[in-house]
């Protein structure tokens, strides 16, 4: 909607210009001016005085062309999201007329600063329909809707686009009468305000209505049976929207796109293709649209094959087909793809990172950022998030932390967030709290991290402590929170603490416990041999949150606690609601040989041979001088594993008994 202000405004430019032209052309251009002598005036009967610059009020030509340029400059830099540029400019000009102002505040709504459009707007000596419709549609898009409505009530002179704009957004808000009453009190409907009312029902599902309004236009353009088309599309009525593609009295291009990508999303390929080959004229957005079509259907075969017909493929088309490689897990196609781009943006440098980074190659994920710094391409939030979440050893992280500090994110929340949970993964906890410490705008995710940290490292108090920080400084837990809160408690035996976190979610907070937080209470009570008040807690959790979870952590509590019979039970429940997770036979059949019941532990294990189920072997992972080293339970493929075990024997068992510890042999299944 920005782009018809724009419109609008080189109209008024045009019209302005032509009218200095007219008069400029009943002024006299006496040659002897440029030798000094002072110019005739010249009188016109018609008019009936002289006609000069001065009683025309009309500054000079050149005046008026660094007026108009210096607005037209304006312009082009609020396109390009040079808003500081703009608004400089904007200061910096002696003269300001309406178009000014209002170039200056479409400026500012095309680059989502509604407040700097504000200060502009109320600064204007004479506001015009123009800036009011600006500042309606920019309400709109941010959901002050009232505002918009108070703005539309003050207008002086409303335009149709005014009217629609508020009509767009009360329908984007889900109030329906609103936007149906004022459509009633337009006075002069044309075919965009229609559109907006099919579009509006569309958007809201209520496609009867859409149809009958689409059907009681008194005009139709291309553009409305194509918001129809969309519309059906949109909302899943593949067939109706393709039956009334059919009867379109006219198509364009996008008519033909929007179809032919309704096709593929509804894996009607063999459609897809048709509607294709009958396009006379065909444009990059359809070739794209067929392309990654394709590609989402798993045909990426025939997807590079329509890509290589590509008459002409801008970054977009590039980019779907590395999208398409780099989803079905084919890096080097990508790559090789990447290589051959005539022109890359930063979405093309973040696909390829994104792919490496899935595929669990940060390596490469991180010199191909390093690549893309030396290519003079700026990072942004997106490719920072990826290569950080890659990093899956100490060597990666703090390279990756140190790019973040060269390249000024390190004050960014969204890193920050990612720092804490990665080093406490990589079970630096001492970083963890730096950088927390460190960050001065702390958001809910910062202070959950934080408190996941400190309980994934057994430090319940410090969790609680950070917790209690957390709601001085005014941020409010979510969900998330009270998980990483729970397992603090439940880690470090906090009982008591625990209770009183869980009664807080509902009391307090009004949040409704989900199955992460009965399952962790469970666990707290589990482990502290509270069994029958776990299984109380059970009985009260609604049947929409219980799940295996909560049926695991009150197993877990009777196999520590030998409540062997009401294990039984609940073992028999988790078996037929996970029949193929090998968490819930594990956990009976130790159960039942805590309790010396071998036929019991017998039988579950038949079971699980019978259903094929199988245990995946615990493992874990150290990084030394950049390399993986890789140790699963009872394994031996290590290249050094006679050393490690002779170690283990000889220094570490004897001081593993010496302070106390007494292996839980009891644990048998493996």
């Amino acid at each position: 909607m920005i782009n018809a202000y724009v419109c609008h405004h080189r109209r008024m430019c045009q019209a302005s210009f032509r009218f200095l032209r007219h008069f400029k052309s009943l002024i006299s251009t006496d040659p002897e001016k440029s030798m000094g002598k002072k110019p005739n005036r010249v009188s016109t009967s018609n008019i009936g005085t002289t006609l000069t610059p001065e009683n025309l009020s009309l500054r000079p030509r050149s005046s008026d062309d660094a007026l108009h340029k210096r607005n037209a400059e304006i312009t082009i830099l609020g396109r390009h999201g040079k808003i500081k540029e703009a608004r400089k400019l904007f200061d910096e000009m002696p003269q300001r007329d309406a178009v000014t102002y209002n170039s200056m505040i479409i400026a500012y709504l095309k680059n989502k600063d509604l407040l700097g459009a504000e200060t502009v707007f109320k600064a204007m000596p004479q506001r015009n329909s123009v800036a009011e419709s600006a500042m309606i549609d920019g309400y709109v898009k941010v959901g002050r809707l009232e505002d918009a409505h108070k703005m539309f009530d003050s207008m002086t002179q409303r335009n149709a686009f005014s009217w629609t704009s508020l009509i767009s957004g009360y329908f984007s808000s889900g109030r329906i009468k609103e936007a149906l009453t004022l459509f009633d009190q337009m006075p002069e409907r044309n075919v965009v305000s229609w559109t907006v009312m099919v579009s509006g029902f569309a958007r809201n599902g209520l496609m009867d209505h859409a149809r009958k309004y689409f059907d009681l236009m008194p005009e139709k353009n291309v553009i409305a049976w194509t918001a129809m088309v969309k519309s059906y599309l949109d909302n899943g009525y593949f067939n109706e929207a393709y039956k009334l593609f059919l009867e379109m009295p006219e198509r364009n291009v996008r008519s033909w796109s929007i179809m032919i990508s309704g096709c593929l999303n509804a894996n009607r390929v063999n459609e897809a293709m048709c509607l294709f080959e009958s396009m006379q004229e065909r444009d990059h957005v359809t070739w794209t649209a067929m392309v990654s079509g394709l590609a989402r259907n798993k045909m990426i075969v025939l997807a590079r094959k329509y890509f290589d017909l590509m008459p002409y493929k801008d970054v977009a088309a590039w980019n779907a087909m590395i999208t398409a490689y780099v989803e079905e897990d084919l890096m080097d196609e990508a790559r090789e793809l990447f290589n051959l781009m005539p022109e890359k943006n930063v979405g093309s440098w973040n696909t390829l990172i994104n792919g490496y980074t899935k595929n669990g190659d940060a390596g490469e994920a991180l010199r191909l950022f390093v690549l893309m710094l030396r290519c003079c391409f700026r990072s942004n939030e997106t490719i920072m998030t990826s290569i950080v979440s890659s990093c899956d050893g100490m060597v990666e992280l703090m390279q990756t932390h140190a790019m973040i500090i060269r390249l000024g994110f390190e004050r960014h929340t969204w890193s920050t967030n990612a720092l804490i949970t990665l080093y406490s993964k990589n079970g630096d906890l001492c970083s963890s709290r730096l950088v927390f410490e460190l960050l001065e705008l702390k958001d809910v995710v910062s202070w959950t991290a934080m408190i996941v940290a400190y309980s994934n490292h057994g430090h319940g108090h410090h969790a609680l402590q950070v917790f209690a920080r957390m709601l001085i400084s005014g941020i409010k837990p979510d969900e998330v929170t009270f998980v990483g809160l729970l397992s603090a408690c439940s880690h470090a035996g906090l009982v008591n603490q625990g209770r009183r976190v869980f009664d807080s979610i509902k009391s307090i907070y009004k949040l409704s416990p989900k199955a992460e937080h009965y399952s962790c209470l469970i666990d707290i009570l589990g482990r502290a041999g509270l069994v029958d008040e776990a299984m109380d807690v059970v009985s009260t959790i609604p049947p929409s949150e219980r799940d295996e979870a909560i049926l695991v952590a009150l197993l877990g509590a009777c196999r520590l606690h030998g409540g062997v019979t009401i294990a039984n039970s609940i073992g028999q429940k988790l078996l037929e609601l996970e029949p193929s997770s090998s968490g819930g036979y594990i956990l009976l059949a130790n159960t039942y040989a805590a309790e010396g019941q071998w036929d019991e532990f017998a039988q579950v294990r038949k079971i699980m041979r019978e259903r094929n189920v199988k245990k995946i072997p615990g493992y874990s992972q150290i990084q030394i001088k950049g390399k993986n080293h890789i140790f699963v339970v009872g394994g031996r493929s290590h290249p050094q594993v006679e050393e490690i075990y002779g170690l283990l024997q000889q220094n570490l068992q004897p001081l593993m008994r010496e302070l106390g510890h007494t292996p839980e042999n009891s644990l048998l299944v493996d």
